[in-house]
């Protein structure tokens, strides 16, 4: 990893804000990292334990993935997402809000899934996760004044989620695979998958050159990007957190990581 360790080092050096990385070979047990202990605002990357947490609450049998959800108006709050937008009393099962929480990072389908499965529970899931530094405290575009901690979470607590996920180790495997096929449909891409190479081909149902299952989160000064991913027979985690830096630049520079990880790993197989 010693080019890509030169690479990416040098990148960061030259990118305004504070980082924490970290970078996973899965198959050869190979790490790369960087600040890994910076305490950063998780902003959406909280939304995979959030997840995750839904999918305890279904192995414990709180509920079904296939239960309906009536969407109530004071479910709905700002920010990105669709729900806030139709009409109240749609009816949604608790997969589909799932899938909204992580795919469009939709605010009001998480508080709605946070509701579900209760504030002690996430923060159960992210120590059951390895997530030593991570916490959980409120929900999205609700800041109650008696509530003064906020989410944060760590890049080495974001690579010990994924590779729990991806090793198949958190609950079950069938869990596993279920919210690694939610984090593939991933639609919000202008962070480490941005510069990675299309996926067209030129044979009828030929598989795509790579996959990545993700989940990004910003505001202002940060920018994360976390997930998993697939180049044929390899695979890596890749943790990027970001804070106090340009957005525009922040950005870029997450495309620069997620194209160098790719090309190291095509060049591995």
């Amino acid at each position: 990893m010693k080019q890509l360790d030169a690479y990416i080092s040098r990148l960061i050096e030259e990118t305004c804000g504070t980082w924490g990385i970290v970078i996973e070979d899965l198959d050869e047990d190979k790490r790369w990292e960087w600040n890994t202990q910076e305490s950063f605002l998780a902003e959406s990357i909280i939304k995979i334990p959030v997840m995750a947490a839904a999918f305890t609450a279904v192995e414990k049998k709180q509920f079904h993935l296939h239960d309906y959800v009536c969407l109530k108006k004071e479910d709905m709050v700002g920010g990105t997402g669709v729900l806030q937008h139709l009409t109240p009393g749609v009816q949604l099962t608790i997969y589909d809000l799932i899938t909204l929480m992580i795919i469009q990072s939709d605010n009001t389908a998480t508080n709605i899934v946070i509701d579900l499965v209760g504030m002690e529970c996430i923060q159960e899931t992210l120590e059951e996760l390895g997530m030593e530094k991570s916490q959980f405290h409120r929900k999205m575009m609700i800041y109650p004044v008696h509530i003064e901690s906020k989410n944060v979470i760590t890049a080495d607590d974001a690579s010990t989620l994924l590779k729990k996920l991806a090793t198949g180790t958190f609950r079950s495997r069938h869990a596993c695979e279920q919210m690694i096929q939610i984090l593939k449909k991933q639609q919000i891409c202008n962070g480490l998958s941005s510069m990675l190479p299309s996926h067209q081909t030129n044979l009828i149902g030929s598989p795509p050159g790579w996959e990545f299952a993700s989940k990004s989160g910003w505001d202002d000064d940060r920018q994360h990007d976390i997930g998993i991913l697939y180049t044929g027979q390899r695979t890596f985690t890749i943790s990027a957190l970001s804070k106090g830096g340009n957005s525009l630049h922040a950005k870029q520079a997450l495309g620069k990581i997620g194209l160098a990880v790719f090309e190291y790993a095509i060049s591995k197989k």
